[in-house]
């Protein structure tokens, strides 16, 4: 298994595992997706064995500490340096969870944001997921101000700093 920059020819790839993985109401369109690939691709990180992509990650590099849900409709530009990595989507396909695919993508992303001098990386995930970013690092920051499908959100955080 190879981590590399994402590739506009993932896509069809891609939604398949964003359906997989969450409700319609959570899901980004293939739109949303475009344009996070064409706006984030030194922060957008695909899993792959050969063309087949197991699993990806992707969020912007801006100025502000947490996900915010406007964030979701307008594709932030990514800083050059400085600011927080936030984590729109750590997603694995089906077909290769359980392998550490997750873990691997955080750690990948990890190291692009401490070479741009990030001073954390942080998520919203649901309770449920909270174990699995809590033994990668990350700390439990409390309930999101996110309202995001009408789910109750969490920020997780790892300062890098």
């Amino acid at each position: 298994m190879k981590i590399t920059p994402v590739k506009m020819t993932d896509l069809a790839q891609l939604m398949a595992i964003e359906k997989a993985g969450f409700s319609a109401d959570e899901a980004g369109s293939e739109l949303a997706y475009r344009d996070r690939i064409e706006k984030l691709s030194d922060t957008f990180l695909v899993a792959r064995e050969g063309e087949t992509v197991l699993g990806f990650i992707v969020g912007p590099a801006v100025a502000e500490r947490f996900i915010e849900d406007e964030m979701f409709v307008t594709t932030p530009t990514n800083l050059a340096h400085g600011g927080h990595q936030l984590v729109f989507t750590l997603a694995v396909s089906p077909l290769a969870r359980h392998q550490k695919i997750g873990s691997q993508l955080l750690t990948s992303l990890e190291k692009v944001a401490r070479k741009a001098q990030r001073a954390s990386v942080s998520l919203t995930c649901l309770e449920r997921l909270i174990p699995f970013y809590e033994r990668n690092g990350y700390q439990n920051q409390g309930v999101a101000a996110s309202s995001h499908a009408g789910e109750t959100w969490y920020n997780l955080e790892k300062t890098l700093e």
